[in-house]
């Protein structure tokens, strides 16, 4: 079952955020997309097929569909929840040109941009708080899509879940790779090549958006943070968390608090 609730609507925008509590492992029937959309997700994953190739979407990937497309959606892994954002053909153009592929890696600096754009489409000034931080966060998306390539397509969906799941294996490269029956090689130049970056900055980026929940939130003790998240120490956390996002941990925390609406 889907629902959706508007956060903002312009002639030239729409923001929804959207709720999906299927449970199925089956794919939907098709949909027909009449817009140019944008979709980020904030919790859970799903999987998406068009044109005969499956992405596994959730929070470190998401997707832009375009007028035309034909999807297909399956959630094997119960419900999710997105920010899907509609955009007319004037205001895509504007912004993204020709230069499009339907993935995106949302890294932690895109969350980041994500999460700010929620808090301004909660401060009620659409016309410019909210319509600036969209085209920021448009721009910024379109610079991660990425070339998905079969051959890797597989193996790296199955890391990325061990990742996500935080399998025992994924702390490591020698672990994970014997844990999906590759050579170390193979699957670190897989990654690469198939995200755009590599398998340790993508593990960091993993742990870097539970540490943007967590900062969300109010977490207050920052060392428990460290720890809870599998960081050598509050200092590891902190140079991990400014190489990603541009911030530290206490900063985060302020600019998180003091978007919200």
């Amino acid at each position: 079952m889907r629902s959706a609730v508007e956060l903002a609507a312009r002639p030239d925008f729409a923001v929804r955020t959207v709720f999906c509590r299927d449970d199925h492992r089956g794919w939907s029937a098709a949909e027909h997309r009449t817009e140019y959309n944008l979709v980020l997700v904030r919790r859970g994953r799903f999987r998406r097929r068009i044109a005969g190739v499956v992405t596994d979407v959730d929070t470190t990937v998401g997707y832009v569909s375009l007028p035309g497309d034909e999807e297909h959606f399956a959630h094997p892994a119960g419900g999710d929840v997105c920010t899907a954002v509609s955009y007319s053909g004037r205001l895509w153009w504007s912004v993204a040109g020709e230069d499009h592929r339907p993935e995106l890696y949302v890294d932690a600096a895109l969350e980041f941009a994500h999460r700010r754009f929620l808090a301004a489409a909660g401060i009620g000034d659409t016309d410019f708080a909210l319509a600036e931080t969209l085209v920021t966060l448009l721009g910024v998306a379109l610079r991660r899509t990425v070339e998905m390539r079969a051959a890797d397509r597989v193996l790296v969906s199955r890391a990325r879940e061990a990742i996500l799941e935080d399998h025992p294996a994924s702390a490591g490269l020698l672990p994970l790779s014997t844990l999906l029956s590759v050579s170390p090689y193979r699957l670190s130049r897989a990654f690469s090549r198939h995200l755009g970056t590599s398998l340790t900055r993508y593990r960091n980026r993993v742990r870097v958006g539970r540490a943007l929940d967590r900062l969300e939130a109010g977490e207050p003790n920052l060392a428990v943070l460290a720890a809870d998240l599998g960081f050598a120490d509050q200092a590891h956390l902190t140079r991990t968390v400014r190489e990603h996002v541009g911030h530290t941990p206490a900063a985060l925390r302020h600019l998180l608090a003091q978007a919200g609406p």
